[in-house]
């Protein structure tokens, strides 16, 4: 089993930039996928960023590309997403995810992701 704690979170103003940071610990995978997910007050959860742990590729949302920045540590066992040009609509609490261990393409699907951290708040003000 999988535990991740997320941290990184904040008030910004729009234009501002922020790093989440998503530490894991437990069981080791050989290949998973880790991803960054949203949720809006009243909106759905929403897949934002994904990465293996062998860091072969990542994937984003279109409102995101050229903004955010997914990345993986691997001797820090540390996902981030670095976050610039936030713009009030980036508003909502943030979640990291794993996949566990997979052989799949990493994607956005949350149902995909079976071990998920409590989330960090992230505030974007006009």
């Amino acid at each position: 089993q999988a535990q991740l704690v997320e941290s990184g979170g904040d008030s910004v103003q729009a234009g501002g930039s922020l790093r989440l940071s998503c530490r894991s610990s437990g069981r080791y995978y050989s290949r998973e996928c880790l991803g960054w997910f949203r949720r809006a007050p009243g909106k759905e959860r929403e897949g934002v960023a994904t990465i293996s742990n062998r860091r072969e590729g990542s994937t984003y949302i279109d409102s995101v590309k050229g903004r955010f920045t997914v990345s993986y540590d691997t001797a820090e066992r540390t996902l981030y997403l670095q976050m610039d040009s936030l713009k009030p609509e980036d508003s909502g609490m943030y979640f990291c995810a794993t996949t566990a261990g997979t052989f799949r393409d990493c994607d956005l699907r949350a149902d995909d992701y079976h071990y998920w951290g409590q989330g960090t708040q992230v505030t974007v003000s006009s």
